[in-house]
């Protein structure tokens, strides 16, 4: 929930062990202690989808959790996040937007030893829009004090057998009937894609047909869609810019509209998913939706730059929950 600064540092003081959301200025005068905290002024809070430069999104871990380790990584050391997570457990992974660590981990997070094997997820740090380009996203690793906007913070929580963690995805877009477009080279910009099965300029494409660039493109991973969220337009180099990187040979398709994204939301979720430990949603659904002062059912938490569940998502809600086996 959302949280004043004093009482988030009063329950740091009492050894509570959180993962944090908030502005860089709040999050940097905290107390140390068993917390991991990331950049963002907005939120899905309890009373609805808020904007906020003076409280901290507050996620308390499960008492059930009997061991915490934080750690920060760098693009060297990353690739280990996967190993490094606990046998039975989770990771909370929180990585600071348009870092060279947020490139590398979109890029190769899915070849990661031991990855899809053990629960990780997380999100990107981001900043005010009023202040991209101004600003850099941050990260902190609050037994230690540090903040980087460099490096990748992980919290691995460590659970008794008799439990499990499980990861959610809500995802509304699926692919629509547009043409198929495939691109030469994997990253997060593209000049030219094949369309259709011809070659050209996508920015003069998404022009000429008028696309709704608010829709991410959308990629079939047999069955599970992944979406690919557009950043902007370069007009002066012709180039599109993505929020996650787009890989060689995949099939991409604009995705059909979402006509009431909270009514769709609600539909989506799961029935009976309660329990949540852990939750956060995409910054373009709380901007595109208008979801300020609205709720999206039970689930709250930071609205990012992106997602990590397991690898890095755009546009979709992820949760964890902490279930008895």
């Amino acid at each position: 929930m959302l949280m004043s600064f004093d009482d988030v540092a009063k329950e740091i003081k009492a050894g509570g062990r959180l993962a944090l959301a908030g502005d860089e200025a709040l999050l940097g005068k905290l107390p140390r202690g068993s917390w991991v905290g990331g950049t963002i002024p907005y939120f899905m809070g309890q009373n609805g989808g808020e904007e906020s430069r003076d409280k901290i999104f507050v996620q308390r871990l499960p008492e059930s959790v009997e061991e915490v380790e934080i750690q920060l990584y760098n693009t060297n050391s990353i690739s280990s996040v996967s190993t490094d997570s606990p046998e039975n457990g989770f990771t909370i992974l929180l990585i600071p937007a348009l870092s060279k660590i947020h490139l590398d981990y979109a890029a190769h997070a899915p070849n990661y030893e031991n990855m899809y094997l053990k629960p990780i997820i997380g999100w990107i740090a981001g900043v005010h829009l009023d202040d991209l380009g101004k600003v850099t996203p941050k990260v902190i690793n609050g037994l230690t004090g540090e903040t980087a906007d460099d490096k990748a913070a992980a919290l691995h929580a460590r659970l008794p057998a008799n439990k499990a963690a499980n990861i959610g995805i809500v995802n509304l877009f699926k692919q629509g009937n547009g043409d198929v477009i495939t691109f030469p080279e994997t990253g997060f910009s593209a000049v030219e894609a094949n369309i259709g099965g011809t070659r050209r300029n996508l920015a003069d494409y998404i022009a000429e047909k008028g696309l709704d660039t608010r829709l991410p493109l959308v990629a079939d991973y047999q069955g599970a869609m992944i979406n690919v969220s557009f950043q902007n337009i370069d007009e002066e180099k012709r180039q599109t810019n993505f929020y996650a990187p787009v890989f060689s040979g995949i099939e991409y398709r604009l995705a059909a509209p979402v006509n009431d994204y909270v009514s769709e939301f609600q539909s989506c979720v799961p029935t009976g998913v309660d329990h949540i430990s852990f939750s956060c949603n995409c910054i373009l659904n709380y901007l595109y939706s208008e979801l300020n002062g609205k709720r999206t059912a039970n689930m709250t938490g930071p609205m990012t730059f992106g997602e990590v569940a397991y690898q890095l998502l755009n546009q979709t809600m992820v949760y964890l929950r902490v279930e008895p086996v």
